[in-house]
């Protein structure tokens, strides 16, 4: 005599089914995505070079805050929010009217690269 599946186990295998490829998804835009992390992180060095020479012009400024902020939202997406913490950190600092202070910068972009492995 054949039984039915339970539908308690249909909807778990069904729900792992999902949460395995929504997993896979995630992998690979994450793979993908690297190049653009990478070379957002890079233009944040460049910034704290600049700031440490005192060449950080209002321009770089302001698109270092933007790149910030792309950041701490990617990296909120792929789970990783003490990364978003520290890439929002960087953000508000860049956006603050005072002066910029490149220890500070470096710190929180060494933290913010620890948190991905980058």
């Amino acid at each position: 005599m054949t039984t039915s599946p339970d539908p308690k186990e249909y909807k778990d295998s069904r729900h792992t089914t999902n949460l395995d490829d929504t997993r896979r998804l995630l992998a690979s835009l994450w793979e993908r995505s690297l190049p653009v992390l990478k070379d957002r992180i890079a233009q944040l060095d460049r910034t704290v070079l600049a700031a440490r020479a005192g060449t950080l012009t209002p321009q770089l400024r302001k698109e270092a805050a933007t790149t910030a902020h792309k950041l701490a939202g990617s990296l909120g997406m792929f789970g990783y929010p003490e990364g978003t913490r520290f890439a929002r950190r960087l953000e508000v600092h860049l956006d603050h009217a005072g002066p910029v202070d490149p220890l500070r910068l470096a710190e929180d972009l060494a933290a913010m690269r620890a948190t991905v492995s980058l």
